[in-house]
């Protein structure tokens, strides 16, 4: 499998799992075409409580585990779920809840990034 397909299935998984959690706010940005950027593509998303920014990032975890037999490379944020960061090299994902999403802002400096909205399932 190449390196595309691999990254996708990973991205397409991840975003599953948030959707599973109900996790809102998904936004996906493709970083490959910005220079020094930190990995190809971020995956954002909103959670509204520490039980929930924990359960996201727990299913993920577990689905990407289970299904596609990966781990992250670096998880950081479980202490206090505030912010949750997903490493996965090529993709890392970012679990707020909505007041520090708010906060730091990271859409802003990412913002000329190729930016996907996923739209909240009901």
């Amino acid at each position: 499998m190449n390196k595309i397909t691999e990254k996708q299935l990973l991205t397409d998984k991840i975003v599953e799992a948030i959707q599973d959690t109900k996790g809102e706010d998904i936004m996906i940005f493709d970083l490959s075409t910005i220079e020094n950027s930190v990995a190809q593509t971020f995956i954002i998303c909103t959670g509204n409580s520490n039980t929930q920014v924990s359960a996201i990032s727990g299913n993920i975890q577990k689905k990407v585990r289970n299904d596609l037999h990966d781990r992250p490379w670096h998880v950081e944020g479980t202490e206090n779920s505030l912010w949750v960061l997903l490493d996965y090299v090529s993709v890392v994902v970012h679990v707020f809840q909505r007041e520090t999403r708010a906060y730091y802002d990271i859409e802003e400096l990412w913002g000329d990034a190729k930016i996907t909205k996923i739209e909240n399932q009901l």
